[in-house]
């Protein structure tokens, strides 16, 4: 197959898949494109000058090198393709980040070949982010985590990649540009405020590890969400300042719950959901049981990864 030389943006676009696939994809010699690279084109014409000056003074010797040198080239070529050829890859789920990290999305690649892949390259189609280079022994898998900006919240999909090599000699390049489906929830950029206060409820606080108003059960450190009745202000005069501040805690009686609600927040849609994102995480580093109140749905109190990931999955996909 003969390729034209074109701009590299127009090359990516006539490249690269339309679409991205599910399940394992495999590099065949259809996926793969060659061309030569600057030292390439630069070995050609050197070789070309050395075949007139062959044909100019009629050297048999000069014939033979040229020939040597240009089915070098040509063994090189095919070890160029041949690097790529018939790699297995696949893509794994992505732990959910926050706007403005990096999502790192892990791929899983397989050589399934009896000789090791060599300075394989990999990077995003239209290359913006800084290459990885990667070796695969023989016979062996293993797994890349490709860094993506999440630059805003919602869901993240893995651009097309770039796959590339150089090897043995660096005067071909072949790519692939391989599409695995995958995507990375992308939470909004928390803003951090205190947090509202908590409402007390009804409950008799027979369950085992809530607060109460009832008994006095000691002292611990004071959380952003704790109301200023409870600090022990004769403990806090006592330390004079040497060590964090301390609130009464009791047992038995109501306990708190903390309602964090769209109407409590403040500024546009984005600056609210940034602002609840914060309160969620600040809350469940509390051990607080939380609720969350958005227009359309709401989550009941409660705690823990399940229903931080649960609300914060709402913040992140909420259509404002």
């Amino acid at each position: 197959m003969i390729h034209l030389r074109l701009p590299g943006r127009w090359l990516a676009r006539l490249t690269q898949p339309r679409r991205s696939e599910s399940g394992p994809i495999r590099l065949n010699r259809r996926r793969i494109y060659i061309l030569p690279t600057r030292a390439g084109f630069l070995y050609l014409a050197t070789l070309l000058i050395m075949l007139l000056g062959a044909i100019n003074y009629d050297l048999a010797l000069g014939h033979a090198l040229v020939f040597l040198l240009t089915g070098l080239g040509l063994a090189g070529m095919l070890h160029t393709q041949r690097n790529l050829l018939g790699l297995e890859l696949a893509a794994s789920g992505q732990e959910p980040v926050t706007a403005g990290e990096l999502a790192h999305f892990r791929i899983s690649v397989r050589n399934p070949a009896p000789r090791p892949r060599i300075s394989l390259e990999w990077s995003d189609a239209r290359r913006t982010l800084p290459p990885l280079l990667q070796h695969i022994p023989p016979g062996y898998s293993t797994t890349l985590q490709l860094p993506i900006p999440a630059v805003q919240r919602g869901w993240l999909e893995l651009p097309p990649l770039r796959l590339a090599s150089r090897y043995p000699l660096g005067l071909f390049e072949a790519w692939a540009h391989p599409w695995p489906e995958a995507r990375c929830l992308v939470y909004p950029r928390p803003h951090f405020t205190p947090l509202p206060p908590g409402l007390a409820t009804g409950s008799t606080g027979d369950r085992h590890g809530h607060e109460g108003q009832e008994d006095f059960a000691g002292l611990r450190e004071r959380q952003p969400a704790d109301s200023p009745r409870h600090i022990a202000w004769k403990a806090a005069a006592r330390d004079m300042g040497n060590r964090p501040l301390q609130v009464k805690t009791f047992s038995g009686g109501a306990r708190e719950e903390l309602w964090l609600d769209w109407d409590a927040a403040h500024g546009d849609a984005e600056q609210r959901l940034s602002q609840l994102t914060a309160w969620v995480m600040d809350a469940e580093a509390a051990g607080l049981d939380y609720g969350l109140r958005l227009p359309g749905c709401q989550f009941p109190p409660a705690r823990g990864p399940a229903h931080r990931h649960r609300c914060l999955e709402a913040l992140a996909l909420y259509a404002a």
